[in-house]
């Protein structure tokens, strides 16, 4: 497999960079070449011999286990999901609630996080606690660790729920030390990773991670409809199932057999069969991924987002994202002093073939490993 260095502008391996400029791989990524190549085979070899002669429920085992290396979990601690949002339900349904407990998470966070608790609060009696946003001293847009902390350590908060990196002002919480508390505290948590796995470690074991989800194609560069979710072994029992269909049960290929018991591993949230395709183009992504080294593309990352920042600066366009230690992240967010952001991102799309995003009124960037500080030159440049 290619390293870093061999990758960074190389359009044979992402494409996209034949066509466009893109940063918006907070939003939905291009998929490399060698994703794209895993779904073609599938559907080569569905056309001409559709199940016969097959490897793909190996090849999904096999990213089931690099699932776990990823995230330092357990190969049995990890089940597959559509997205985002269908991991984190599992979460919310799954739990035994009693009226009066409380869910601890930000009032900025991305609507996947947000939802599920309030089908909680509805249906349970619970009520959900949204820890807002503050400008900090420098200027940056941020909730504070300790606010959260302070909410948390309510006796009636039973879970904790929080995006590892916030998707319009791009921080990064401290999941360890937030994590340390829940389990201190005995609060469950539970995380969404889509902005970080890919991209930044993550380490459930030491974070002390009781839940987590994550889509694949964001940072994973993965295609749509293909996540992970993992469930800490202690907790799989405890949780039910969202959904349940013929692939929950032991001796699931046992079709005559009506034996309706539950899995005693993460497979006991997989109701039904697997999207194929998406899940092998997600194989491929990742052991891209891991040829190059999560650490490589975390400090890559921090390379092509401080030249970002420092052109921004030099223009006159303030930096609204943390780039404190234990902060930052793939995501720069930064306002425009003087036109409308939807025009400017709408300009760039339709006439410089250059991609960002507006969330929340700011324009937002986030370059992967294998963009060039030529193409974050190139944006500042474009800026009006």
């Amino acid at each position: 497999m290619p390293d870093l260095a061999s990758l960074i502008g190389n359009a044979d391996a992402f494409p996209i960079l034949r066509k466009w400029h893109f940063f918006n791989h907070a939003g939905v990524c291009p998929i490399p070449k060698v994703c794209a190549d895993a779904m073609r085979a599938y559907c080569e070899q569905s056309e001409t011999a559709g199940y016969l002669a097959i490897n793909w429920y190996h090849l999904i085992e096999e990213l089931r286990i690099l699932c776990a290396e990823l995230i330092n979990a357990e190969r049995e601690e990890i089940a597959f999901v559509k997205n985002t949002s269908e991991g984190l339900s599992i979460v919310a349904s799954g739990i035994d609630w009693q009226w009066g407990d409380q869910i601890v998470t930000t009032a900025v966070e991305y609507p996947a996080n947000v939802y599920p608790w309030m089908e909680v609060v509805r249906n349970h009696g619970c009520k959900l606690i949204q820890v807002p946003e503050e400008t900090d001293e420098t200027g940056k847009r941020v909730v504070p660790t300790e606010k959260i902390l302070e909410a948390a350590n309510d006796p009636r908060c039973r879970i904790v729920s929080l995006s590892h990196v916030e998707y319009a002002s791009g921080q990064r919480h401290d999941l360890a030390r937030i994590g340390q508390f829940c389990r201190d505290n005995k609060k469950l948590f539970c995380v969404d990773a889509i902005q970080t796995i890919g991209a930044c470690p993550v380490d459930v074991k030491a974070m002390n991670i009781d839940y987590l989800s994550a889509d694949g194609h964001k940072w994973m560069l993965g295609p749509e409809g293909a996540g992970i979710f993992y469930c800490r072994r202690e907790l799989i029992e405890r949780t039910r199932p969202l959904m349940v269909g013929w692939m929950n049960v032991v001796n699931a290929s046992d079709y005559g057999n009506y034996n309706y018991t539950l899995r005693s591993d993460a497979q006991r949230f997989e109701c039904g069969t697997y999207n194929v395709p998406g899940l092998l183009g997600l194989f491929a992504s990742l052991q891209l991924i891991k040829s190059v080294g999560i650490s490589n593309i975390f400090d890559r990352l921090k390379v092509l987002t401080d030249r970002l920042i420092d052109g921004l600066t030099s223009k006159g366009y303030p930096v609204i994202s943390s780039r404190r230690f234990g902060q930052w992240s793939g995501i720069v967010s930064f306002a425009s002093p003087k036109e409308k952001p939807e025009e400017i991102w709408l300009k760039l799309r339709k006439e410089q073939q250059t991609e960002i995003a507006v969330r929340e009124g700011r324009l937002r960037a986030s370059p992967h490993f294998y963009n060039t500080e030529e193409q974050v030159d190139r944006l500042v440049s474009l800026l009006p």
